[in-house]
């Protein structure tokens, strides 16, 4: 069994992004990375009135993966790729962006004719030395793709890797396992143990893990592998990740990461001069490098 003790608790930072509010998660100064994992974003819950919604226009990442996940809302993601694709809730989006690529996602126009609201979880994961500099790719799963364990007591959705005898159809470039999960209050779940770092999220509700209790919104990271067990106190949703850690460090400066610091340099550069390539359909807006 795996211990909690306070260093491992992560509480959200607020921020806006594109018009949204998130709770920031990761990294945090004591906790940069949970295995693969090195940013995560929750998401409003956000009400939106007629006419407004989310607007990230086309900007620009480098080494990394990322991964979109609604509870509620919808996305229309577009790259440099060309991928044009709606993302709504339960689906998975992954998208490499190896030696560079350029996204933006906003609210759907026909969403926006009416009374909206997004809710979800956004995450970065961070590619192995070997991977950073591959050929850009987009890959959509829709929700009903993906693998789920369920009983009288809630259920488990396998996003990513493997876990709870399930194995997702979303291709990695290395071993983690991400999942969410709702819980009655009065039952429980184990955490995966073939990883030697895991984290489990708690979108709402609260949970006990041995002798301490965690309440929405928080984090609790589990070192050393084991399988943690986490009770419910009342119904529960988390959101349940791990992976074995990342072979050396990586640096992030806004949109980029990576292993070395020299290429981030050279891709602010590119940026700059705009010798990124464009989104289709999506090139009005030109976000400018961070002073």
């Amino acid at each position: 069994m795996c211990l909690v003790n306070p260093p491992h608790i992560i509480e959200p930072r607020r921020r806006d992004v594109a018009g949204l509010p998130v709770r920031r998660l990761l990294p945090v100064a004591r906790r940069r990375t949970v295995g693969p994992f090195i940013f995560f974003d929750h998401m409003g819950p956000a009400e939106f009135g007629p006419g407004n919604g989310i607007d990230g226009p086309p900007h620009p990442h480098i080494n990394l993966a990322t991964l979109t996940y609604l509870f509620e809302g919808s996305l229309l993601h577009r790259d440099s790729l060309g991928f044009h694709q709606n993302i709504l809730p339960g689906d998975i989006n992954w998208m490499t962006a190896g030696s560079g690529i350029v996204h933006s996602e906003r609210t759907p126009p026909e969403v926006r004719k009416r009374a909206s609201r997004t809710h979800g979880i956004q995450l970065w994961v961070a590619l192995p030395q070997a991977n950073e500099e591959s050929d850009p790719e987009f890959h959509h799963h829709p929700g009903n793709t993906l693998p789920e364990v369920s009983d009288d007591g809630g259920r488990i959705r396998v996003l990513i890797g493997k876990g709870w005898g399930e194995a997702s159809p979303v291709l990695t470039h290395s071993p983690m396992v991400y999942a969410d999960a709702v819980i009655e209050g009065g039952r429980s779940l184990t955490m995966p143990d073939n990883h030697p770092e895991t984290a489990a999220y708690l979108v709402e509700g609260s949970v006990r893990i041995g002798a301490a209790t965690l309440d929405a919104p928080r984090m609790v990271v589990f070192d050393g592998g084991g399988a943690a067990r986490l009770e419910a106190l009342e119904s529960s949703r988390l959101i349940l990740l791990g992976g074995v850690p990342l072979e050396g460090p990586r640096y992030i400066w806004w949109n980029f990461v990576s292993s070395s610091e020299a290429r981030i340099e050279r891709a602010k550069h590119d940026w700059k001069a705009r010798r990124f390539p464009k989104v289709p359909g999506d090139t009005e807006e030109f976000v400018p490098l961070p002073e």
